[in-house]
């Protein structure tokens, strides 16, 4: 999607008028929550990339590209993260939209 046609998606939902996006818009909306979500809770642990890669087997520019929204990490993957942000991975995909969160495990 370039930005001409992003634009007036987002003039059309400002106007409350149904928009469709297509299917990889979809995606990268949903690898963008995932890298928001890992990213809030790295943040909220007080870590830096470079913390978070060496907790979950990985280098600090695969969680950079990850946080970005550029990459879409394996479900192996998805794993460690959760182990290595202390929490529990939620993933709700539906038809239009989808929510990615960590819950903390109990102290």
């Amino acid at each position: 999607m370039n930005h001409s046609t992003w634009r007036t998606h987002r003039a059309r939902e400002l106007a409350n008028e149904a928009v469709e996006y297509d299917q990889e818009y979809i995606d990268a909306w949903l690898a963008g929550d995932l890298g928001q979500a890992v990213h809030d809770r790295r943040i909220e642990l007080g870590l830096s990339q470079t913390e978070l890669a060496e907790r979950a087997g990985m280098t600090q520019p695969q969680v950079s590209r990850m946080e970005g929204g550029d990459t879409v990490p394996t479900l192996p993957l998805l794993r460690r993260l959760a182990k290595a942000l202390d929490g529990s991975l939620n993933v709700a995909i539906d038809e239009e939209e989808s929510h990615v969160t960590f819950t903390p495990h109990a102290a």
